[in-house]
């Protein structure tokens, strides 16, 4: 035992010793990236001079990795994985790569010895405007999971100048401001200009003729346009694999008419230039318009063009014929965005490089992949006939072309069946008529999955139940993930802390069925305490948050229930909004009313033309303007609409929340990530039978979630009786009030009847997402929630075993799931 005493200080000491190098080492990176790449010194730097030098430090490190990487992959002639999608939620990238590359203890130490405020430092960093809901974050956890999992993969997607726009409120309105999250740069992209590609649109298609006079289809008189890229390395947790994201900014072949800038015509010289540059520029144009449409279809044949050349370079650097192409990519098309793709492709192989089509279609559908994250029959994207033969001619030909072909197939298997002819073609007749794109990823794939086990049941049921029986055994499911470096490890420290604490495997970063260790803690009195204490001390620092951004004074005691999610009616923020103004009522009618007290917290984006979205953001605004003034309640409730949701804020919001609301409609969200998130933090999930949903209640047990409403058979069966939302509305005083309530002006004095159109929505239109079928369910289950929450000890044991028992919901999972099932890719170890 002596001898074991001894040697422990000196150990402790070594071990000292060695943090304190790294943490030199890594002051005098931080100190050169001042002085020699941003020309400082110390006392003239900014919180952003130091945010960009310590960045910069990192990324070194990453960098290392990453060139080693890309050379294990190129000298093994690897089979690889390329993510196609139009949207990354990166978010911030600091902290998440120090944790990633290992080094955040020495970046944080050395930032400090410097005397530089920590905090202060990180909130320099802007989210990456890359992305806007659950595709992009999805997305971007994908690509954490790739690199950990040590699976060779390539991002590709859009380097958008500005991101959807920065909200804020007006008199209670969604304000659109440009989202310049570029305008200085970022230290964490590589610009690549050796591999920049160029591509055509427009133009029109004509017949030449081949030297054996054979005709053969030429898109001619195109306009062309560049694709530069840039790359954000994407670095493995605890691995050596450092993946990157490939993104493309466009450029005019024409940069500068230098005779018209001479004749005095300043703006018309740089017309094409500009022209050229506008399809990075925004991500998600308002597509309301024409020119919107437009310019949404050539951003994404612009992306996935420049995608798929850049694909067939890096393969033709280690091979010499087409032979192996489908064994060495796999690539998985991200919703509806990028299924041009499977016409560029086909154009590629066809009309560059002289296949027969049926070599290349061969090629097509062995490669392409496509996952479907969405049950709303009008997001599956249609592009008008006449707009695709404008933009993309050839493509138009070729896509008529396979859908030729594909009603052949239909008539060897269902001869004369014209309707199942009409509900599989590529082309939905009209005025005008439109190209499917769903359908056309569901026919170039070998594979089509969805994100939830009832989502991707209701794919083959209810979505495409014709092409599940012209192609049995194509669609499956991959259950959606999140991934836990950042949305716990990261976003929550002290939690992490108190997992490290105690007797769980230390890797559960990357194995988070790890944390299954922590239900023998759910009843220990020391354990809950500890627990809680966190969560209190998150919420006290979400108060601040609060503060800051809505002027609004919050109790940390209070249950912080949250809603946080892009702002649709199926995600039906305005039943959350009914349960607020119920208990609003109730409280006034009865001040002294035992309830626990409530936070509401709302975060949310409407789309710019989203007009009823926009005007249930008002709504909330004006109900919690209202309340959180209204010194009757006791200060009982509040309300706030956190402005300019992004994934920075959701990283404060997620580990201080108490009651996640996941209350879509049954049968709408395909699967949701938000719910995972909050879940693995400790927030207990009200939401119906939908998504992910159903598959967190069978992990976490039925006892520690709370399920309310009609589910997906429930549904479907009211719309088949005819549903009519009036019948609830007049069997239920309370419902009838609160109804009422919202369409009155009540809470906008000075804007009568600016929320009619709620109550509209849910009476003369006929409620569509079922808000006053599931209202009194979903009213009478809240009330449980108050009731388990005053019981503290019950409430942190739920609390515990909702993060013990999510590990499924690790991306690492999905993505070892999609590597095995449908990419069959193998990891690569990187040395």
């Amino acid at each position: 035992m002596s001898t074991v005493a001894k040697k422990k200080p000196a150990a402790k000491k070594a071990a000292n010793e060695t943090a304190a190098s790294a943490s030199g080492d890594m002051k005098q990176a931080i100190l050169d990236h001042l002085k020699y790449t941003l020309a400082h010194n110390p006392s003239a730097a900014t919180k952003r001079d130091w945010w960009t030098c310590i960045s910069l430090a990192v990324r070194d490190r990453i960098v290392d990795n990453m060139i080693q990487t890309q050379q294990t992959h190129f000298q093994n002639n690897v089979r690889r994985c390329y993510y196609l999608s139009m949207e990354y939620l990166m978010g911030r990238m600091l902290v998440n790569n120090m944790y990633s590359a290992g080094v955040y203890d020495e970046a944080r130490s050395a930032i400090e010895e410097l005397g530089v405020d920590w905090d202060a430092v990180v909130d320099e960093e802007l989210d990456m405007g890359l992305g806007n809901g659950g595709l992009g974050r999805l997305a971007a956890c994908f690509l954490d999971s790739l690199a950990t999992l040590d699976l060779p993969a390539v991002g590709y997607g859009i380097y958008y100048e500005f991101g959807l726009f920065k909200q804020a409120f007006q008199n209670g309105h969604q304000i659109e401001k440009p989202d310049s999250w570029k305008m200085f740069g970022t230290p964490w992209d590589i610009v690549r200009p050796e591999y920049t590609q160029t591509l055509k649109v427009y133009g029109r298609v004509e017949t030449q003729f081949d030297e054996k006079g054979d005709p053969r289809a030429v898109w001619v008189d195109t306009k062309t346009i560049q694709g530069v890229p840039y790359d954000i390395p994407i670095a493995g947790y605890d691995t050596k694999t450092v993946n990157f994201l490939r993104l493309w900014s466009s450029r005019s072949s024409e940069e500068f008419d230098l005779d018209e800038f001479n004749r005095g015509d300043y703006v018309e010289a740089i017309r094409e230039k500009a022209i050229g540059e506008t399809i990075s520029k925004v991500l998600y144009p308002n597509d309301k318009t024409e020119n919107g449409k437009e310019l949404r279809l050539v951003q994404q044949y612009f992306f996935v063009s420049c995608s798929l050349h850049d694909i067939i370079r890096r393969y033709f650097k280690n091979n010499d014929s087409w032979e192996t192409f489908a064994d060495k990519v796999a690539i998985q098309l991200n919703d509806t965005h990028p299924a041009i793709g499977v016409a560029e492709l086909m154009r590629i192989l066809v009309d560059e490089h002289s296949l027969s089509w049926d070599k290349a279609w061969e090629i097509s559908t062995k490669t392409f992949a496509y996952t479907n994250h969405t049950l709303l029959p009008e997001a599956l994207e249609k592009w008008s006939v006449p707009l695709f033969e404008k933009v993309l001619p050839r493509h138009l030909e070729i896509i008529f072309e396979i859908n030729r072909r594909l009603m052949d197939t239909i008539e060897a298997r269902w001869p004369g069946d014209n309707w199942m002819k009409r509900d599989l073609s590529l082309i939905e007749e009209g005025h005008p008529k439109m190209v499917r794109m769903a359908h056309l990823a569901v026919v170039g794939s070998h594979t089509v999955n969805g994100v939830a086990a009832i989502h991707s049941e209701l794919l083959k049921t209810v979505l495409f139940p014709s092409f599940n029986a012209l192609y049995p055994g194509k669609f499956t499911n991959m259950t959606n993930g999140i991934t836990p470096r950042r949305w716990l490890l990261a976003c929550n420290p002290k939690l992490s802390k108190l997992i490290d604490s105690k007797k769980i495997p230390s890797d559960w970063p990357k194995n988070l069925d790890a944390l299954r260790g922590l239900e023998k803690y759910a009843d220990d009195p020391k354990f809950q305490d500890s627990y809680m204490k966190i969560k209190y001390e998150n919420k006290v620092e979400l108060a601040k948050t609060i503060k800051e951004l809505c002027d609004v004074e919050v109790d940390p005691n209070a249950l912080f229930d949250v809603q946080i999610k892009r702002l649709h009616e199926y995600k039906r923020q305005h039943l959350n909004l009914l349960h607020i103004l119920t208990l609003y009522r109730r409280l006034l009618h009865n001040p002294d009313l035992d309830i626990a007290p409530r936070v509401f917290i709302f975060g949310a984006k409407a789309a710019p033309g989203y007009y009823l979205a926009k005007t249930i953001i008002k709504a909330i605004n004006s109900v919690g303007k209202v309340i959180n003034s209204d010194e009757r309640i006791k200060g009982k409730l509040k309300v706030v609409f956190l402005p300019n949701y992004r994934v920075s804020l959701a990283a404060k919001i997620i580990p201080a929340a108490d009651l996640s609301e996941q209350i879509s409609t049954a049968g709408k969200e395909a699967s949701g990530t938000g719910n995972m998130k909050l879940a693995l933090n400790g927030a207990l999930t009200i939401g119906t039978l939908d998504g992910a949903n159903i598959e967190i209640g069978e992990e976490v047990g039925d006892d520690n979630i709370f399920i309310f409403g009609l589910n997906v058979d429930e549904v479907q069966a009211l719309d088949v009786k005819g549903y009519d939302p009036f019948s609830y509305y007049h069997a239920d005083e309370e419902l009838r009030a609160v109804v009422d309530w919202v369409g009155s002006s009540y809470f906008t004095p000075d804007e009568p009847d600016v929320l009619k159109s709620i109550k509209e929505s849910m009476l003369g239109g006929g409620d569509p997402f079922k808000v006053l079928a599931d209202y009194r369910t979903y009213v009478d289950c809240q009330d449980r929630v108050s009731e388990a929450f005053q019981d503290q000890k019950r409430w942190a044991r739920m609390a515990i075993l909702n993060t013990a028992r999510v590990g499924k919901f690790s991306t690492d999972r999905t993505i070892g799931q999609y590597a095995s099932e449908i990419w069959n890719l193998p990891p690569v170890e990187v040395n």
